[in-house]
This record gives structure tokens, C-alpha cells and sequence, in this order.
């Protein structure tokens, strides 16, 4: 059975949602969950995602804020949280004390696409290692086959296969470069390889993991959260859609 992670973005429709969210996703089958935590600069992410970044932070959203609504529900969460986000708001909190807070908020592990791997290495490992907390690092179709491994070498939990060069929520980038996959599908990874960017259906869904984990949904899954004002109802369907 392929994995469904699903994405979404702290603090959003409303401040004090966020555990409502983690629990229907986790209630609707997904098998893990990604929570990006809002920064005024999202370079990564396309306009739906920098928008849902923008209204967390109007509505209030903290680093602070998001671990207390973990603690609040850390005993009910059974599938993997991963938190994502970018390196400033992490090292103006305090590297070792961010890793400690997610380590008592029950966090699995962490993506920050703009720690380079080489900073990852000297000055950050050890201290995930301490805390017991996954690292996953990004690849793309322009990644050559040494650099993904030694991105596997440095990951764990899972190898982020993005769909394309580009931000999040693209429409042209559900994956059609099935060389790609296979390439990355022939190499002697340790970690599962999850994709994403620009998944948006059942068929993308399937089309994508055709070779690889599973498939992680951002945008889609937060234009829900954003425009839809019975956004419980349709988020459920939307999950339930993907997985069944």
C-alpha cells in the first residue's frame, strides 16, 4: 500500500484549528502528516501556500503556539508528524531547543529545504540524532544520481522526490518524467522515496507512486482549508477520495 502524507500549514482557516485538522487528517487514513510552519518568505511554495502562510501568521501563529497545540493532543496522534519549514524561524528559536520541543510534541521529524547538507553534517545532526528526530532533504529531476545518494546517506525517515523544478502546487508538475522515478527507483536508497508537488487526484495520486512510497499532498489539500467554508466535510471527502 502506497503512503498518503498530507500537508497543510499551521494556524490556518482560524489560529486554533490546527489539532482539529492533524486529527481528521489522521482520522481519514492518511499515514502521516506534514505541518509547515508559517514564515513571511516561502520561497519553496507557490501562491496558494505562501497565501495560507500569510494568514497564519495575521491570525497568529507561533512556533510556541503550534507546540502547544501538539502537547494538547500528542497522546492521541498514533501516524508521524513532520514539521516543515524554513531555517531562520527554527535558528531564531534555538536550534537545540526547537529539536527539544518537538521531541516532547511528539514530532517524528523535520524538512527544512533551505539547511544545505554540508551545514546539515557540521552543525546540525548531532543534535537531531539527541533528540531522536528524522531529517529529510529534497531532490529533484536535476539531481544527479551521486548527490541523491548522498542526500539518502544524510536522510531518514524518507527521501523527498519533488515532481519538478518548481514551487509547490504547480499546475504542470505532476510527475510525467517517468525516467526520473526510475532512475531514482533503480538506486540502493535506504530510505522510501515520497513524491511530491502538484498532486491534486486519485489518478495523480497513483500515477506518481507508480515507483516510488508513496505521495505527498500540499496544495490541494490546503486550497480546502483556504476557500471552502465547509472545509471538515470536504477535506474528509478529499482524503477519503485519494485513499479508497
Amino acid at each position: 500500500m502506497k503512503k498518503l502524507n498530507i500537508y497543510f500549514t499551521a494556524g490556518i482557516p482560524q489560529l486554533e484549528d490546527t489539532p482539529d485538522i492533524i486529527q481528521l487528517i489522521q482520522n481519514s487514513g492518511a499515514d502521516m502528516l506534514e505541518i509547515g510552519m508559517p514564515y513571511s518568505d516561502p520561497v519553496a511554495d507557490g501562491p496558494i501556500i505562501q497565501k495560507a502562510h500569510e494568514l497564519a501568521l495575521k491570525n497568529g501563529m507561533t512556533i510556541e503556539k503550534l507546540f502547544s497545540q501538539l502537547k494538547s493532543i500528542k497522546n492521541e496522534i498514533k501516524i508521524p508528524i513532520i514539521l516543515m519549514g524554513y531555517i531562520n524561524p527554527v535558528l531564531s528559536f534555538g536550534f537545540e531547543n526547537f529539536c527539544r520541543e518537538c521531541s516532547e510534541s511528539g514530532v517524528a521529524g523535520l524538512i527544512i529545504p533551505d539547511l544545505p547538507p554540508i551545514e546539515f553534517e557540521k552543525n546540525y545532526q548531532k543534535t537531531l540524532e539527541k533528540y531522536n528526530l528524522n531529517f529529510t532533504f529534497l531532490i529533484t529531476p536535476e539531481t544527479s544520481d551521486a548527490r541523491i545518494l548522498y542526500l539518502d546517506s544524510l536522510s531518514s525517515g524518507f527521501l523527498y522526490a519533488v515532481s519538478s523544478s518548481s514551487t509547490t502546487g504547480n499546475e504542470n508538475a505532476v510527475l510525467k518524467n517517468v525516467y526520473y522515478l526510475s532512475r531514482v527507483a533503480s538506486l540502493p536508497l535506504k530510505n522510501p522515496v515520497m513524491i511530491g508537488f502538484g498532486i491534486k487526484s486519485k489518478d495523480d495520486f497513483e500515477n506518481v507512486t507508480e515507483k516510488a512510497d508513496g505521495g505527498i499532498i500540499g496544495t490541494a489539500f490546503v486550497n480546502i482549508l483556504l476557500n471552502d467554508k465547509d472545509w471538515k466535510i470536504n477535506a474528509i471527502d478529499f482524503i477519503h477520495s485519494i485513499k479508497n
